[in-house]
């Protein structure tokens, strides 16, 4: 429908709470232009029709229609009325146009329904609602509201309802069976609409009627006239027609079978490869401006444009100033999910992936019994085949606590604390494990937390985090310990290690293995420089810093601000492993212009794990004072369009830091574009500080001092020629 419109478009949507939060974050971030959206609770509306039996797959939501002449606002005189399972090939205007073919009683549009249902003949016994002839489908639907009101419909339809439900015993395909039996009553009130309107792929359905062969179908994406030789205005039964007669296209197609896709029919290809090409298309294409500009852009978006119109293609931190000006888009909760029933000390596991760490899926779910918050970066041809993998593992399809969040990719750099405060927002427990992918959690890990965080009595008021160690193991085949003992048994026979133990150990030192092989209770740990563990906090913790980028650095920024806040640091008796995988392909996520001269950080330019390593040897991370690498050109680079089109009428998402994350003399987002040297700058901030210091720390040393990985976020420190060793305060 988005795509094909050329229409400004006023959505109006009923939903609950769960739906209401997804699309208000789908539209926030997809920004698509000239869409104006109003909600309107579901749970209000069910009170006045709760009381209808209904043996309808949809329930209560599926006798909604009934209410929107009341619940919509009075001043709403026409709207379209279309269920969620229809499937656009026109332009949405076609179908608006028809309400000028309504005489002056008419106040409802319908296609007529194409299948024998209401004629009582599919089986024996079948005793259908009052209908008239074949009866009409309330797929899509034109409704004058102002005439509805007018005409009395609440009393109209509460009555009808009434007197036949004294006959029989529920509905069977909700507000449809009211509807015609309303119609059949007061025939006068319906306008018939041509079948191409609304296509009817039911199990039962005679849509094939309606065009003339498979062949002809409107499979292409081109838009078909809105005229020629198909059911005239007026005419009752539209699928009466011989099949000549009807229009070689469909405008409208409706899955209104519960088998939805799955649908046996005769031509049910053709339409599924319409609908799963809409799906693969780049969803970018939505947020171009297809149509003039009624009115002007909001503040927001103009000063987006102009951000992203002084970018300097050449600059060599190109790539890196624009990410700051990304806006991904977002689908949180893009699979079915069913969240556990709330406990007090429940913890979900948070973590973050792109396509190709799917296979660690599986595993994971096998380790962690409880829920999951798991953002997917993915470009939309990739979510569809995400889609297909979980509905074919038996393991990922059985759990409904693993909350799946797609952000689209968008651009050659990984947004790794993006996808990580994603999926931290959607977490719905009290406490979070804050993990990654490769990680394997011990079997007993989540019951272990839960005890810990209960015994701790975190609960109370008390900040700490608690510190998982990580370990990692160099094969492929491995027999997961299933307690400390074993664990340390494999420790000693060399089949597991310390994380990173050879290549960063100071990463995790301040968990003091020592000790922790000795201990019998949680002990607190002392923070130390450049401290990345893995750690359970409660779910409002600070949030990751979205200016980081790429592998590096990005936790230890992370980790500066929990000490900042007086976290305490006890580590967990239950542990996590990092298993081995192949490395990733570094093309994906690399410096799209490298040179040994501005490329001298390759953590800002890649992926976590993203260095070629040997098969079954973990992925090394680069030396953080001076190591050097050139990264391959840039492979197949999706268009990236994050400017906000100037009709759109939201403004765009928030991009500064949230109140208190940067020093109080910070006035933007990012530091002074074009400083001779950070340096400089970093001088020029030195003076003053006083309590100022933590949050600069974060937010400042952080990002500079303690990150390389930031620097060409800003302004690239590597044209100062002083090794990074030699740096001293």
């Amino acid at each position: 429908m988005l795509f094909y419109r050329k229409n400004p478009l006023h959505l109006h949507l009923v939903t609950d709470a769960v739906a209401r939060n997804i699309l208000e974050t789908l539209f926030h971030t997809w920004m698509v232009p000239a869409v104006r959206i109003s909600f309107y609770n579901a749970d209000e509306l069910k009170p006045q029709v709760s009381w209808i039996p209904n043996k309808h797959y949809s329930g209560l939501y599926g006798l909604m229609k009934l209410v929107l002449p009341s619940a919509l606002p009075p001043d709403l005189a026409r709207v379209i009325v279309l269920d969620t399972d229809v499937t656009f090939a026109s332009n949405i205007a076609e179908l608006w146009a028809l309400f000028a073919h309504f005489s002056d009683k008419q106040v409802i549009g319908l296609v007529e329904n194409q299948s024998d249902w209401y004629l009582g003949n599919l089986w024996r016994n079948h005793r259908p609602w009052p209908a008239l002839g074949r009866g009409f489908n309330t797929g899509v639907i034109l409704l004058r509201l102002d005439r509805l009101r007018r005409a009395g419909w609440e009393q109209m339809w509460k009555l009808t309802a009434t007197r036949e439900l004294l006959t029989l015993p529920a509905t069977s395909l909700a507000d449809q069976d009211i509807f015609n039996a309303i119609i059949k009553e007061h025939p006068w009130l319906v306008r018939p609409l041509p079948c191409v309107w609304n296509v009817q792929l039911s199990d039962h359905t005679l849509a094939e009627r309606c065009y003339s062969e498979a062949s002809d179908l409107k499979v292409n994406g081109a838009g078909g006239p809105s005229g020629g030789d198909g059911p005239r205005m007026g005419t009752p039964a539209p699928c009466s027609h011989p099949p000549r007669r009807c229009p070689p296209w469909s405008q409208v197609i409706h899955w209104n079978s519960p088998k939805k896709l799955r649908v046996k029919n005769k031509h049910v290809e053709s339409f599924r490869n319409l609908y799963l090409t809409f799906l693969e298309y780049d969803g970018n294409l939505l947020r171009r401006e297809l149509f003039g500009c009624p009115r002007p852009p909001p503040p927001g978006a103009e000063q987006l444009q102009r951000a992203l119109a002084q970018l300097d293609e050449e600059d060599a931190c190109f790539e890196f100033r624009r990410q700051q000006l990304t806006v991904h888009r977002v689908h949180i909760t893009f699979l079915p999910h069913k969240p556990p029933p709330p406990q007090p000390h429940d913890v979900t596991l948070v973590a973050q992936l792109s396509m190709d760490r799917l296979q660690m899926l599986e595993a994971l779910c096998r380790h962690w019994p409880g829920p999951m918050s798991l953002a997917l970066y993915l470009t939309d041809a990739e979510a569809q085949q995400f889609l297909r993998f979980v509905e074919t593992s038996v393991v990922l399809s059985a759990r409904q606590d693993v909350a799946y969040h797609v952000v689209y990719r968008e651009g050659p750099l990984y947004p790794i604390n993006q996808l990580r405060n994603v999926a931290l927002a959607q977490a719905l427990t009290p406490y979070v494990f804050l993990s990654d992918i490769d990680f394997l959690p011990a079997y007993s890990l989540y019951d272990y937390l839960r005890a810990s965080i209960k015994q701790l009595e975190l609960g109370s008021g008390r900040k700490a985090a608690l510190v998982v160690p990580a370990f990692e193991t160099l094969h492929y085949r491995f027999s997961f310990p299933s307690s400390k003992a074993e664990l340390l048994a494999l420790l000693d026979a060399g089949s597991l290690h310390t994380f990173r133990y050879h290549e960063w150990p100071r990463g995790h030192a301040p968990t003091d293995y020592a000790r922790w092989r000795e201990a019998q209770a949680p002990y607190h740990v002392q923070w130390a420089a450049d401290y990345e563990p893995y750690v359970v906090v409660p779910r409002d913790c600070p949030r990751y810093d979205p200016r980081f980028v790429g592998f590096g650095w990005n936790k230890v920024a992370h980790v500066v601000e929990l000490d900042a806040q007086s976290c305490h640091l006890p580590p967990a008796q239950a542990t996590t492993v990092r298993v081995p995988h192949s490395p990733r392909n570094t093309s994906c996520w690399c410096c799209p212009r490298p040179s040994s001269s501005t490329c001298r950080t390759p953590q800002a330019w890649t992926s976590p794990a993203s260095a070629p390593a040997p098969p079954i040897v973990t992925a090394s991370r680069p030396s953080r004072t001076s190591s050097t690498r050139i990264c391959p050109a840039t492979m197949g680079l999706l268009p990236s369009n994050t400017s906000l089109p100037c009709s759109s009428p939201e403004a765009p998402p928030d991009l500064t830091p949230a109140p208190g994350t940067l020093p109080a003399d910070t006035g933007a987002t990012l530091l002074p574009p074009h400083p001779p040297c950070y340096l400089n700058y970093l001088w020029s901030r030195w003076e003053g500080l006083g309590r100022g210091l933590p949050s600069l720390l974060s937010y400042g040393w952080g990002l500079v001092l303690l990150c390389p990985s930031w620097f060409g976020a800003g302004s690239c420190i590597l044209t100062c020629d002083i090794p990074f060793s030699q740096v001293k305060f």
